[in-house]
C-alpha cells in the first residue's frame, strides 16, 4: 500500500506540473517552470553533494551565454556564475561552520600564492578608479577559484572525479564545436566568418581558440592513456579529430602557436632538461627580444601578409606588424597598457578598469581600423600587461611567480609519480602551457569559459602532488576504482 501510496504521489505532482506549465504557457507565455525540476536536482545536490554541482558547472561552462551591461561594468555568464556564487557561499558556510579543511593543500605553495594574489587584488580595488567594476571583478575571481581550486582540489583525491572533470567539460565543448562546424559550413568555411560562428557561446575566435588549445593535450594523452579500452581509445581518437578540424577552422593563430609550444616543452621534458634551463632560456629569449628589438621589429615590418582563408597565408600573417589589423590592435592595447602602468606603477588603475580607461592613453598613430574608444572591444590582450596596468608592477610579479610555481609544481609531479600520474600531470600542464603562452597575446580569466579550466587544471596539479605522489602514490590505483 506504502508503495502505491508513493506511486499515486508521483503521477499526481507530475500531472500537477503539467496542467501549471501548460497553462503559463498558452495563457501567460511563461516558459520558465518548465525548468523547475533541474532546479529542484541541484538544489538537492548543493545539500547533499557539492562535487556533483562543481562537475554540473563544468559540463554546462562551454554552453553558457553571457550577458553584459558594459556600461555598468557588469555582466554575468548564465547559468555558471550564480551556480558558481552558490558554491562559494555554501562551502564559505560549512569552512565557519565546521572549521575543516586539508592543510596540505591549504600550505601547498600554489595556494599560497593565490592567497597573495586575492589579498593583492583587494587592496588594489580599495584604490581603484573604478570601484564597483573591481569589486565585480574581484567577486568573479573569487566565485571561480573557490569552486575549480579550492573544493575541486578536495574533489580530485578521487582520480575518477579528474578523468570526469576533464570529459564533462570536453563534451560541452563537442556541442559547441559541433554547433560552430554546421554555422561555419553555411559560410564555407571562410576565415571572416570564423571570428564569430561561434556566438554566443564563445565570444570570439580567440577565446574558443584558447579552450580547443587548453584541452588538445588532454585529449591526446588520453589517447595514450593506461589500461584505456579499445573501444573507448577509438572514440578519443574520432574526438581529436573533431578538435584538430575545430582548431585549424577557428583561424586562431594564438591557440596554433600555444599548441606548438607545448609539444616543444614536452620535447624538452622527453630530453629530460631541467626547469631552471627552461626558465634560463625564456630569460636569454626575453633578453634577445629587448636588446634587439628595433632590428626585430623593422624585419617585422617587412611583413606584409594579412590574415587569409588559406593556412599557409594565415601562418604568415602572425609576424605581420605592418597591415594586419588584428596584430596592430594587440600592439596599440599593449602600448596603452605600458603607458596606463606609467602612470599608476605601483597599485594601478584597479582589478577589471582596463577597457573603460585605456582610451586616453591611445596614440592616433597607433590606432587601426578597429579601434575603440568606447570601452567594447574587450582588454589589453595580455594576461601579462592586464595585471600591469590594473594592478600595478606587484600584480604583474604575482602573475609571473604564479604561473611559474604551477608549472614547476606539474613537472614536479611528473617527475614523482607512477605511469598513471605521469599521463595526468603532463595532459595537465601542457594544457596549462597553451593557456600561459595564450596569455602573451589574450587575457580570458575574467570569463568561466577560460577560468574553469584553468583553476581546475592547477587544481588537478596541486591534487595530484598532494595526494597521488611521494608516500601516497601506490594508493592512486585503489583511489581511482
Amino acid at each position: 500500500m506504502a508503495e502505491k501510496a508513493k506511486i499515486i504521489w508521483v503521477y499526481a505532482v507530475t500531472a500537477l506540473f503539467l496542467v501549471i506549465n501548460f497553462y503559463l504557457v498558452l495563457e501567460k507565455d511563461f516558459y520558465w517552470f518548465f525548468l523547475l525540476p533541474l532546479l529542484l536536482i541541484v538544489l538537492y545536490y548543493y545539500l547533499v553533494s557539492l562535487d556533483k554541482v562543481v562537475l554540473f558547472i563544468t559540463f554546462f561552462t562551454p554552453l553558457a551565454v553571457n550577458i553584459s551591461n558594459l556600461d555598468m561594468g557588469l555582466g554575468i555568464s548564465l547559468p555558471t556564475e550564480p551556480l558558481m556564487l552558490g558554491v562559494v557561499l555554501l562551502f564559505s558556510a560549512n569552512l565557519i561552520l565546521h572549521k575543516k579543511y586539508d592543510k596540505r593543500v591549504a600550505n601547498h605553495p600554489v595556494s599560497y600564492i593565490i592567497y597573495t594574489s586575492l589579498l593583492w587584488m583587494l587592496l588594489t580595488t580599495f584604490t581603484s578608479e573604478l570601484p564597483i567594476v573591481s569589486l565585480k571583478y574581484f567577486i568573479s575571481r573569487i566565485w571561480f577559484v573557490v569552486p575549480f581550486y579550492f573544493l575541486a582540489a578536495l574533489m580530485f583525491k578521487n582520480v575518477a572525479n579528474i578523468k570526469k572533470f576533464f570529459w564533462l567539460y570536453i563534451s560541452g565543448l563537442l556541442i559547441v564545436i559541433l554547433y560552430t562546424l554546421i554555422q561555419h559550413s553555411k559560410f564555407g568555411f571562410e576565415e571572416e566568418a570564423g571570428h564569430w560562428v561561434m556566438s554566443p557561446f564563445y565570444n570570439d575566435h580567440t577565446a574558443y581558440g584558447a579552450a580547443l588549445a587548453i584541452y588538445f593535450p588532454v585529449i591526446v594523452g588520453f589517447l595514450f592513456y593506461p589500461g584505456l579500452s579499445k573501444p573507448l581509445r577509438m572514440l578519443n581518437f574520432f574526438v581529436l579529430l573533431i578538435f584538430i578540424a575545430a582548431i585549424i577552422l577557428s583561424y586562431g593563430r594564438a591557440a596554433w602557436i600555444s599548441i606548438i609550444i607545448a609539444f616543444a616543452v614536452f620535447i624538452m621534458v622527453m630530453l629530460r632538461i631541467k626547469f631552471y634551463w627552461l626558465v634560463i632560456a625564456g630569460m636569454v629569449f626575453l633578453g634577445i627580444f629587448f636588446t634587439f628589438q628595433h632590428q626585430i621589429l623593422d624585419s617585422l615590418e617587412k611583413n606584409k601578409q594579412d590574415s587569409s582563408a588559406n593556412f599557409v597565408e594565415h601562418v604568415q600573417s602572425i609576424t605581420n606588424i605592418s597591415s594586419d589589423a588584428s596584430n596592430l590592435e594587440r600592439i596599440n592595447r599593449w602600448q596603452a597598457a605600458l603607458r596606463m602602468f606609467n602612470d599608476r606603477p605601483v597599485v594601478g588603475w584597479g582589478p577589471g578598469t582596463y577597457q573603460f580607461v585605456y582610451a586616453p592613453y591611445q596614440r592616433s598613430k597607433e590606432k587601426t581600423i578597429i579601434s575603440t574608444n568606447l570601452g567594447d572591444k574587450g582588454n589589453a590582450h595580455s594576461e601579462y600587461l592586464g595585471p600591469l596596468s590594473e594592478m600595478g608592477l606587484i600584480g604583474m610579479l604575482i602573475v609571473l611567480i604564479m604561473f611559474s610555481m604551477i608549472i614547476y609544481t606539474g613537472l614536479k609531479v611528473y617527475k614523482r609519480g607512477n605511469r598513471e600520474v605521469k599521463f595526468l600531470s603532463m595532459m595537465t600542464t601542457l594544457g596549462l602551457i597553451t593557456y600561459m603562452t595564450h596569455g602573451l597575446l589574450n587575457n580570458f580569466l575574467d570569463t568561466d569559459k577560460l577560468s574553469v579550466p584553468f583553476w581546475g587544471f592547477t587544481a588537478v596539479l596541486v591534487a595530484l602532488d598532494v595526494y597521488h605522489t611521494g608516500k601516497e602514490k601506490n594508493k592512486v590505483s585503489k583511489i581511482a576504482e
